[in-house]
């Protein structure tokens, strides 16, 4: 029984207002406020991490749409191409059929065609730089 006589004598003293019993240090009630707790933090990451995968997806999905569209246009601008390129044959054809391969113009062209696939291929060429 005495350590217990001795423990509430101790907690006596260091509850009762009249005597300065033991000083036991202040918390600092800054510290607190300052500091957020480590929980809180790691909210704070979790959100912050779901923030920042949301907007990269948003980018990566921008990204996408953007090169879809270049792709889209890319297909587009081609098959413009193609048609203008079949527009012209008949064309480039009968220009060839009034060539005569013997005047000074059919004679530069039959050295203008030797860089391409064929005769109509140059003509092509040649009647889509010359219109």
């Amino acid at each position: 029984m005495d350590s217990i006589d001795k423990l509430l004598a101790q907690l006596k003293a260091e509850y009762d207002p009249a005597k300065p019993a033991i000083q036991q240090p202040k918390p600092d009630l800054e510290t607190p406020f300052i500091q957020p707790l480590p929980q809180s933090q790691s909210i704070i990451d979790n959100i912050l991490a779901e923030v920042k995968a949301d907007v990269e997806a948003q980018e990566a999905a921008e990204e996408l749409r953007r090169q879809q569209e270049q792709e889209q246009e890319r297909i587009r601008q081609e098959k413009i191409k193609a048609q203008q390129l079949e527009a012209l044959q008949k064309p480039a054809q009968e220009w060839l059929e009034k060539l005569d391969p013997f005047s000074p113009e059919g004679l530069w062209f039959e050295r203008f065609t030797e860089g391409y696939p064929s005769k109509l291929a140059a003509t092509i060429e040649y009647l889509q730089n010359n219109n």
